[in-house]
């Protein structure tokens, strides 16, 4: 089940960096790509970088 969250938050970052270009060309407006961009990689690191921690007794 993690290994299909963490392919989705590839796929997602990949549309939202095609959709970034797209805004730096001036084909989409720039305002909601690069938030979009953004959202998409904090996800992705969120989902990389969690581990099974000891969170005490």
């Amino acid at each position: 089940m993690k290994t299909f969250w963490l392919i989705i938050s590839l796929l997602l970052v990949i549309f939202a960096f095609f959709y970034n270009l797209l805004g730096l060309m001036n084909l989409a407006p720039i305002f909601v790509s690069a938030p979009l961009l953004f959202i998409s990689l904090f996800i992705s690191f969120l989902l990389f970088n969690h581990r099974k921690t000891f969170r005490g007794f």
